[in-house]
């Protein structure tokens, strides 16, 4: 079977450092934080005081009062990148096949804040069961995906993927194969999440997962630092349009980049911790090199999952160093997790988007917040530490491991005719 080529032909980002894609790729260039003193919930007897909120954000003034009361931040959120998406792709659907056309989203939890809400109302009252008649339609977490193809009259495949933090590059290798497989003509795909609420935060609290650096926030992401101590929780959603080349230039598309490969591996290991050895992490950069049919020399920058915590950190890169060889020393790294906090289900669209940004203008976001060096990662590696850097980008691989040991990797090149 020949399989057709895959495009990216539009981009929308909602992100805790910038609420489109040019403030966000401004802001990662620039090495910005977004990490502040949480705002949404009093944080008084937590662990972790901040984390990356999305800023700036008026639901009520982009869905309306009523519509927004209706939907979890998820999907807000999702929503809102997506038409920054649609827009920058130029779509007029009343124009295309829109039952050649879907939506394949992820998100790792999906609406916490709803079940939290729900639950403790009801925790509150005398035990009648006063639920609202939107508590499950708001919480389920392949709702976003229908509430866009909803907006937008899409009749293509509909699903949403759940692989904790792997789950939006899942999305993306997803709708890549039914694209390449002619099942489709195009997707709207990607992730949100939001989860800085009092159960997000204290549930990954309890479990020792997030920085506690409640007197320095900003700097707390510190992925590959001797000092790091655990991630921190980021929130928002990032939309990338997947499209057939042949439908891309029939409709005079502008196309970024074009998606070659993607793989998919399970650590089989721990509930949480990553294989001590990287090997998960070795199997899906190596699946998706061989799925797009390269060699490791031919990457020149892999956006890592990088996410700041002691164990993690080093693992992946052990993994890279596995999978490359001396080419590890010619890459260049970074972790732009140091700059958006861990945006869990949507971070593989983010950090997608992030890669393919830096092969659109040749220039590496760094790694921000790196004071001391840690000797168990060789100095000979490229980090791009704490500053922005030029050079020829051709290929890139972003790599997103979740809980339960799921990990996927997608690779994107500059579009050549």
């Amino acid at each position: 079977m020949e399989f057709k080529r895959v495009v990216v032909t539009g981009l929308g980002a909602l992100t805790p450092i910038g609420n489109t894609v040019p403030e966000y790729w401004n802001a990662l260039v620039n090495g910005v934080s977004g990490a502040a003193m949480i705002k949404s919930f009093d944080t008084t007897y937590f662990k972790t005081k901040f984390a990356c909120e999305v800023k700036n954000f008026d639901a009520d003034g982009f869905l309306g009062r009523k519509d927004a009361r209706k939907l979890d931040p998820f999907v807000q959120y999702a929503l809102f990148s997506t038409e920054e998406a649609v827009k920058d792709a130029g779509l007029d659907f009343d124009k295309l096949d829109t039952s050649r056309i879907g939506v394949i989203w992820g998100s790792g939890i999906g609406g916490l804040k709803t079940f939290l809400d729900e639950v403790v109302n009801f925790a509150k009252g005398d035990g009648t069961p006063k639920f609202n008649p939107f508590f499950i339609p708001k919480m389920i977490a392949d709702i976003a995906p229908g509430h866009i193809s909803i907006k937008y009259g899409l009749r293509g495949p509909n699903f949403t993927t759940v692989s904790a933090c792997a789950s939006s590059n899942n999305s993306l290798i997803d709708a890549f194969n039914y694209i390449r497989m002619g099942k489709a003509n195009m997707f709207i795909s990607g992730g949100s999440e939001a989860i800085i609420n009092e159960a997000g935060i204290g549930g990954f609290n309890a479990m020792h997962a997030l920085s506690t650096r409640n007197d320095d926030p900003a700097t707390a992401s510190r992925p590959f630092d001797l000092d790091r101590d655990g991630f921190v929780a980021g929130e928002g959603a990032g939309t990338i349009i997947l499209e057939e080349l042949e439908h891309a230039l029939k409709r005079g598309a502008k196309i970024y980049a074009e998606m070659i490969g993607g793989g998919m591996s399970a650590d089989a290991y721990h509930m949480t911790a990553p294989h001590p050895e990287g090997l998960g992490a070795a199997l899906v950069m190596k699946a998706a090199l061989e799925d797009a049919g390269l060699n490791p020399g031919d990457i020149d920058y892999v956006n890592v999952h990088g996410t700041s915590t002691p164990i993690g950190d080093p693992q992946e890169i052990k993994a890279i160093q596995e999978v490359f060889g001396e080419d590890a020393y010619r890459i260049n790294i970074s972790s732009t997790k140091s700059m958006t906090g861990h945006l869990l289900g949507a971070a593989g669209a983010v950090e997608a988007i992030a890669a393919i940004l830096a092969l659109q203008h040749n220039i590496i976001p760094p790694t921000i917040n790196h004071f001391n060096d840690d000797p168990a990662f060789d100095p000979r590696i490229n980090l791009t530490f704490n500053k922005a850097q030029e050079r020829e980008v051709n290929i890139v691989q972003s790599n997103s491991f979740g809980f339960g040991g799921h990990n996927a990797s997608v690779i994107f090149k500059k579009y050549q005719a």
